[in-house]
């Protein structure tokens, strides 16, 4: 049986005092506040918090920065008046009430802390479309048919236990493909990388495909294979259709900080060679500036869509593909997770308080 993670056993009997305290002070909240129960008061508290804060996108650490933010978004809400609740919280006289609307936020913190204390993904950005010509996937992070397509269900996006864009991502979603309702599933990781291998070869670039034998290496290698971020290959630049603008050679996002990188394998034989014959030095000059402007084009394209960096390899990298190897790598290691909050350090120490 695997040994229980004591921030997590902390962290609930630190909710379990709190409800009792709320309820020390019940009677006095209700009061102040003319609500007629338990549930009531905490519906009119609780329901804010959407209203509140941007419960999709913050990444919040502590309860006093949730209870902070909630504070800010309470008094930026675009209301021609104020709210019911700001009123209650400004009559100092509410003196129990503002106590319980205090621990009540602090609850909510460490009840919802597993979803709020990591960076996720935008809830417009959760989803990636990869592939060549027909042979295209996506990837979702809460994927779900609505019928006629593949969409995320955004309210779930942030509670997935997974890390995003992760090897564990892939095994537990699994891929959608473009008017097929059923999810083209794995059931453990070679499965996937045999996939991931099959999809490269498409391509037919060598450097990709060493790319790629590389990679797989690296995942079997590690530890924990589900932990390693996915290098997704072909990313479609204008998603799931066939016709597509741009392909990317290579994507991958760190799943603790969600920053994305790109790469390229831009051999001159495939984006700059010029062909033809007896052509004069003002033709080929400006066919060879069409050819750059098209890859420049290609760069400007991708960050202003996606926010996508991109690292370009051409001959001089590509003589040594180790090399080349060596740099996306580096990448492929997201670092640490963000730190937890040390609930059980707090209760050692001053649990008794």
């Amino acid at each position: 049986m695997a040994a229980r993670d004591p921030n997590v056993t902390a962290r609930n009997k630190s909710i379990q005092a709190m409800k009792e305290q709320l309820r020390s002070i019940l009677p006095e909240a209700l009061a102040e506040s003319e609500k007629e129960s338990e549930a009531s008061i905490n519906a009119f508290i609780g329901h804010r918090a959407d209203d509140f804060l941007d419960l999709k996108h913050d990444v919040i650490t502590t309860p006093e920065d949730y209870i902070h933010k909630w504070l800010q978004g309470m008094k930026s809400f675009e209301n021609p008046f104020k709210s019911d609740i700001q009123k209650l919280l400004e009559n100092s006289k509410n003196k129990n009430f503002r106590k319980y609307v205090h621990i009540f936020l602090k609850r909510s913190f460490l009840k919802h802390y597993n979803e709020l204390h990591r960076a996720r993904p935008h809830v417009d950005d959760s989803e990636i479309w990869f592939g060549v010509n027909d042979a295209h996937y996506g990837l979702f992070v809460t994927p779900r048919w609505n019928g006629s397509e593949w969409e995320n269900d955004k309210s779930e996006i942030r509670t997935v236990s997974f890390k995003y864009w992760t090897i564990g991502h892939v095994l537990k979603t699994g891929l959608c493909a473009p008017d097929d309702p059923e999810i083209y599933v794995f059931d453990s990781v070679n499965e996937y990388l045999n996939f991931f291998k099959a999809q490269v070869r498409l391509t037919k670039s060598s450097y990709q495909k060493a790319i790629a034998s590389n990679y797989i290496e690296y995942v079997k290698a590690s530890k924990k294979p589900e932990d390693v971020p996915l290098l997704i290959p072909e990313l479609r630049y204008d998603g799931s259709g066939r016709k597509h603008v741009y392909r990317l050679d290579f994507f991958t996002v760190n799943p603790f900080t969600m920053e994305k990188i790109g790469f390229e394998i831009s051999p001159w034989s495939t984006h700059g060679k010029l062909t033809g014959k007896d052509k004069t030095l003002i033709k080929l000059n400006k066919e060879a500036l069409a050819n750059f402007e098209r890859e420049m084009k290609k760069i400007r394209d991708y960050f202003k869509k996606f926010k996508i960096p991109i690292f370009h390899f051409t001959d001089s990298d590509l003589v040594d593909i180790d090399k080349v190897w060596s740099e996306i790598k580096e990448h492929l290691n997201p670092g640490s997770p963000p730190l937890q909050l040390e609930m059980s350090m707090f209760s050692e120490y001053f649990g008794d308080l």
